[in-house]
């Protein structure tokens, strides 16, 4: 392929993948605790480095680079505002941590605390995912129609009943990997958050971390962007058209 069409054709593909992203924030602007996502990207080695055919540092033409791809899209992990519901079953983590659910035997972590009570009262995530208490096993309040509260440290009181919430964080160098339905999978054991450390809201949630605005902006950028290496491809093209036109003539 001729190297400027390669090169446009990467940039495209990049952009085209961080309209994604972007995308996908911005339908997620209203979903509780949603993490937003951010395209990174990264100089890529020409193609002939890729396949093997050159090294980095030969000198070649090839050392001018391959373009731009898109290394990782990480998740940004920023709290997002809180907003008050009065919803009891609603609940806020202020700072770091993140709550304990069950979803097929295997346990996940995740910032939406848009929990609801089952008729059999047990606390269950939107989807019906179990939440978790400190001791491991679901929560299941013993009077579902009756008020409870819940204290900064996470302890869910109704009458003489008491339960703690499990609320953990990933081991420092364990970095949490989304799997969807805003729920985040560790490689290693997530750790408890001191009781001093908590601090758990009740009738709050944590909005979204997508800043429309910011969201917006980066999308008109990423489509330009996209439209320019598209014209990039069509200017080699018509270049390579009339040069074989010539040729042909000749």
């Amino acid at each position: 392929m001729p190297y400027g069409l390669y090169i446009a054709a990467e940039g495209a593909h990049a952009q085209a993948k961080r309209l994604e992203v972007i995308a996908n924030n911005l339908a997620n602007v209203d979903t509780a605790g949603f993490k937003r996502q951010l395209a990174v990207f990264q100089a890529r080695y020409a193609e002939a480095i890729d396949q093997g055919e050159d090294f980095p540092g030969s000198g070649s033409i090839n050392q001018i680079g391959g373009g731009v791809m898109v290394r990782d899209t990480p998740t940004d992990f920023a709290p997002g505002p809180l907003e008050r519901t009065h919803m009891p079953t609603d609940m806020a983590l202020e700072h770091e941590g993140f709550f304990l659910v069950e979803k097929k035997g295997e346990r996940f972590l995740t910032r939406a605390g848009n929990f609801r009570l089952t008729t059999r009262g047990e606390l269950v995530t939107q989807q019906g995912y179990s939440v978790l208490g400190e001791d491991g096993n679901p929560i299941v309040l013993p009077q579902p129609t009756q008020p409870f509260d819940v204290n900064s440290a996470g302890e869910i009181v109704q009458g003489g009943f008491r339960r703690m919430l499990a609320v953990v964080k990933p081991a420092e160098d364990d970095m949490p990997q989304r799997i969807g339905e805003n729920l985040f999978r560790t490689q290693t054991t997530p750790e408890p958050v001191p009781i001093g450390q908590r601090q758990v809201v009740q009738g709050f949630l944590e909005r979204s971390g997508v800043r429309p605005a910011l969201e917006m902006v980066e999308l008109i950028e990423a489509s330009r962007l996209v439209e320019a290496n598209l014209n990039l491809i069509k200017a080699q093209d018509q270049m390579l058209s009339g040069l074989v036109q010539r040729l042909m003539k000749v």
